[in-house]
């Protein structure tokens, strides 16, 4: 299953929060959107902002091809239940163009959020009783227990914020098999004062978070590289700048570690709801 599951996303995706808007005025933007990623060759799209299935439906049916995925939907605030039930009736109007992307985000009392991992490991126990096959969701791992999870309760890995050394380690822990397909943050800016701002200014609210400095940390940054918004070291890891050529091969750097599928998130200072469309062709061109 994850052989048709790599099929099916393909190289190069797409991670938008825009294009998981429940606004219905923009339904026809979203649409007419997913169509032109479609057409430029992109094979999934992965929905940011704790997305659901149905966020999903809009974007599957202006589309024959394209495979559509949360990243992520959190478990501490979708049921396991109502997920399985979501997740079935996707998969019936749209067979095998759905993934399920699954994560332990944040929750929202502290308390809940202690026992993490053991809360995962029990929602895909509900999922597996409910009948959502193993092999059509995927987790948003960071650590090396949870990629562990990913390998052996799922059908892969989609970490976030992360780079190609965490791709290569993901990949020795992951095996052949699973399909690892991690987001990486791309800026269209040749200047590098003007894109390590736009950089830090898209990473402050992730440098409060503990799994995330917790994950730059295993991956050997310091304490340090983690203050005054991030140093030029770690905002450069995380993020491509520059021209063409040094973003493709920054690009191209995760799938020499390992990657079978890279899912661009464009950065470029504007509202997270945007849809940048004008950058997802230059990215498409670039990527050709």
């Amino acid at each position: 299953m994850s052989t048709a599951l790599k099929e099916a996303v393909g190289r190069y995706g797409i991670w938008s929060v825009g294009l998981r808007s429940e606004e219905p005025a923009r339904r026809t933007d979203i649409a007419e959107a997913a169509a032109e990623l479609e057409d430029l060759g992109y094979g999934a799209v992965w929905l940011g902002g704790n997305s659901a299935a149905p966020n999903a439906v809009p974007l599957l049916e202006a589309t024959s091809r394209l495979a559509v995925g949360t990243s992520i939907q959190s478990i501490w605030q979708y049921d396991a239940d109502a997920s399985a039930a979501a997740f079935a009736e996707v998969e019936s109007a749209h067979p095998g163009r759905f993934v399920l992307g699954l994560g332990v985000s944040h929750a929202k009392r502290e308390s809940q959020y202690r026992r993490p991992y053991s809360a995962l490991v029990a929602y895909l126990d509900a999922l597996d009783a409910a009948g959502v096959p193993a092999g059509r969701r995927v987790l948003g791992a960071q650590g090396p227990k949870t990629l562990e999870l990913s390998r052996d309760r799922a059908a892969g890995a989609i970490p976030y914020l992360v780079t190609p050394e965490h791709t290569a380690r993901a990949r020795e822990i992951l095996g052949e098999a699973p399909l690892l397909a991690p987001e990486f943050k791309v800026i269209l800016e040749t200047d590098p004062t003007r894109a390590r701002a736009l950089a830090r200014e898209a990473l402050a609210f992730y440098l409060t978070l503990p799994n995330y400095t917790n994950s730059f940390l295993r991956l050997g940054f310091t304490e340090e590289d983690l203050d005054a918004g991030g140093s030029d070291r770690l905002i450069d890891a995380l993020y491509a700048w520059g021209g063409e050529d040094r973003i493709r091969d920054r690009i191209n750097a995760f799938f020499e570690a390992g990657a079978d599928h890279v899912a661009i998130q464009v950065v470029d200072g504007g509202d997270r709801d945007d849809l940048p469309r004008e950058a997802w062709r230059r990215l498409a061109s670039l990527l050709t």
